[in-house]
């Protein structure tokens, strides 16, 4: 890993110096963000655990982005960025699972193929007052733990993405080609969004639909849609933002349930001082056609204080809580062993 990011860093200097004339820029961007985290239930003996984790208010990750001006409005542009588990030094996932994409930006908007955010996750995410936190927000996966987990697909492979505006409109579509033996619908995903903003006022709405691969036994499919609205009030030093999920899955395989459920998710964040922001927020999934419904509920408090413009310090805490018995984890990323679950986490994040 370390040979592979020294490797780029030197390509993006020369790639960047040597294109000068061109009109062109190659920039080598990163986040890192640690935590020190404590949480109960955090165990299947149901015990406490403190650990370091990586990424407690932003995933850390690096990459390389550049452009180059083709005239007349016209650019070409890349992007390539990969995740961090920054508490081992490990890669998350495949080298560029977060971005690897190529395409062209000009008056009509910006197009791009390749692995890309989703239209979905690119319109949602400032509707999120914990913006996406793996410590806490469900916003993107809803609880983390067992039948309860009904979220949203953050990325597609395969993709084209297009992303345009008009006066206060900005609108946008992702096609994640499946590219199966079954079929061009097998695997396929949709996302659509559009947005408008006037003044302090936001408002978006979503549409994401993901197929799964046509089960032989019943010539049908696993089908996923998830439709997302969202409302954000910002004026100066005071952010509200409130939005939804309704989620549904209706499977392919014979005798097997459909999953139904609906996310809801509210906030207030507020500048005290330009140095410290202070951000509460809730989360509540409700589960449709469950037996046992979890109908989990979190409660999220953070404070972020800035050193620098790209150095941060901050303290989350959280309490979650599901109905009979059913499991519940405050992080998307982890596991539950209990219907209760809290968690505080203290952690650095930089920017460079």
């Amino acid at each position: 890993m370390k040979k592979t990011v020294l490797a780029l860093a030197a390509l993006a200097a020369l790639m960047g110096a040597g294109a000068a004339q061109a009109q062109s820029s190659v920039t080598l961007y990163g986040l890192m963000d640690a935590g020190l985290e404590n949480t109960s239930n955090a165990t299947p003996a149901k015990g406490a655990q403190t650990r370091v984790v990586s990424g407690g208010m932003n995933t850390s990750r690096w990459g390389v982005r550049g452009t180059e001006d083709l005239g007349n409005g016209l650019k070409a542009l890349f992007q390539l960025e990969g995740g961090i588990m920054i508490d081992t030094g490990a890669q998350d996932g495949a080298l560029f699972k977060r971005q690897a994409n190529v395409g062209l930006e000009g008056g009509f908007g910006r197009v791009v193929m390749g692995r890309s955010f989703t239209t979905t996750y690119d319109f949602m995410l400032p509707f999120d007052p914990m913006g996406y936190a793996p410590n806490y927000s469900w916003a993107t996966s809803a609880n983390a733990s067992g039948p309860s987990k009904y979220g949203m697909t953050t990325a597609f492979d395969n993709l084209i993405k297009y992303a345009g505006k008009a006066g206060d409109f900005k609108f946008g579509a992702s096609y994640g080609m499946g590219e199966q033996a079954g079929g061009t619908a097998d695997s396929a995903k949709l996302a659509a969004g559009v947005g408008y903003a006037t003044g302090p006022l936001s408002f978006v709405a979503t549409y994401e639909k993901v197929n799964g691969n046509t089960v032989a036994a019943t010539a049908n499919r696993d089908k996923t849609t998830a439709v997302h609205v969202g409302a954000m009030y910002s004026n100066g030093p005071l952010k509200v933002q409130a939005a939804a999920r309704d989620f549904k899955k209706v499977a392919g395989a014979a005798a097997t349930p459909d999953v139904r459920g609906t996310l809801y998710w509210t906030g207030v964040s507020y500048k005290t001082t330009p140095a410290m922001t202070l951000t509460g927020a809730v989360y509540y999934q409700n589960v449709k056609n469950s037996a046992a419904n979890a109908d989990p509920i979190m409660y999220v408090g953070r404070l972020r204080y800035a050193m620098s413009k790209r150095t941060d310090l901050y303290l989350a805490a959280a309490f979650a809580k599901a109905k009979n018995n059913q499991l519940v984890s405050l992080s998307r990323d982890d596991a539950g062993f209990s219907d209760t679950q809290r968690g505080v986490t203290a952690g650095i994040q930089h920017r460079f």
